[in-house]
């Protein structure tokens, strides 16, 4: 079965390397990563993480094209804290410019730095990695593998499921009012009459498919089977180690250069 995507972007049998794992690992696997970028603040870890990332992504299969579409919204969120940062952040050295309560100086220019590159190095990995998983796959992982309850696996599967859904009803509800005419005028009030709309139709869809998975078993106490067996392999024993050596190199540039600087000091 091919992980189709919402967006369409990469199936299974077309993605290389890294999206041949099992989701669960690609769920975990930033995991160390991540709390060792959040245990400092600085740049050189940030850094060594990102260039980290650029080494590794020709092997994860997907193109420099669908890599910047997918994580575009990174790219805009991450100067936007680092500007928040560089105008209130800790000031320290010279002072630049300074209006008000807002300073600009070498801490804060240090800080704002630091930060866009850490939000872009816990983000991006995180993209990448998630950017072909099929959620019926990441569903069976966690099921069986993770051993997560099945009502709660499962409920959360079809309720992502319905997503598809919840983005069709929102344009046929647009165009049904506009063909008898109640949305020409008033953005607003339009706004809030497609929200109340959408969200009376979302919970009578949710309420059928809830009595409809209570009459198929979904919510039974009995330990259910599972139709496709989940379960880990070299490829994910791999990544595991390519993750845990990612976040011991980022340990050990930090310290060795002197930049590790302790967030909670």
């Amino acid at each position: 079965m091919s992980a189709t995507t919402y967006s369409g972007v990469v199936t299974a049998e077309r993605a290389g390397g890294i999206h041949r794992t099992n989701a669960v690992s690609r769920l975990l696997v930033p995991v160390p990563i991540t709390l060792v970028l959040l245990l400092t603040l600085d740049w050189v870890s940030a850094a060594t993480a990102l260039a980290a990332l650029a080494i590794l992504l020709p092997f994860t299969g997907i193109t420099a094209r669908q890599f910047f579409l997918r994580t575009l919204p990174v790219w805009i969120a991450a100067p936007a804290a680092a500007v928040t940062m560089l105008l209130y952040g800790r000031p320290s050295g010279t002072v630049y410019w300074e209006f008000g309560v807002a300073q600009i100086s070498d801490g804060s220019i240090e800080i704002a730095v630091a930060t866009m590159l850490r939000l872009l190095a816990i983000a991006l990995p995180a993209v990448v990695l998630f950017i072909t998983v099929d959620p019926t796959d990441l569903a069976d992982g966690l099921a069986q593998i993770l051993h997560l309850p099945a009502r709660f696996v499962l409920g959360a599967l079809a309720g992502l499921r319905m997503v598809g859904l919840f983005m069709d009803d929102w344009r046929q509800l647009e165009l049904a009012r506009r063909a008898r005419g109640v949305a020409d005028t008033g953005r607003v009030r339009r706004l809030l009459g497609m929200c109340l709309a959408i969200l009376v139709l979302s919970i009578r869809r949710g309420s059928k498919l809830a009595m409809a998975m209570e009459a198929r078993g979904f919510g039974g106490d009995i330990p259910r089977t599972w139709a496709r067996e989940s379960t880990l392999g070299w490829r994910d024993a791999v990544l595991a180690v390519v993750g845990l050596a990612v976040a011991a190199l980022i340990v050990i540039v930090t310290v060795s250069t002197g930049h590790w600087n302790f967030v909670f000091d």
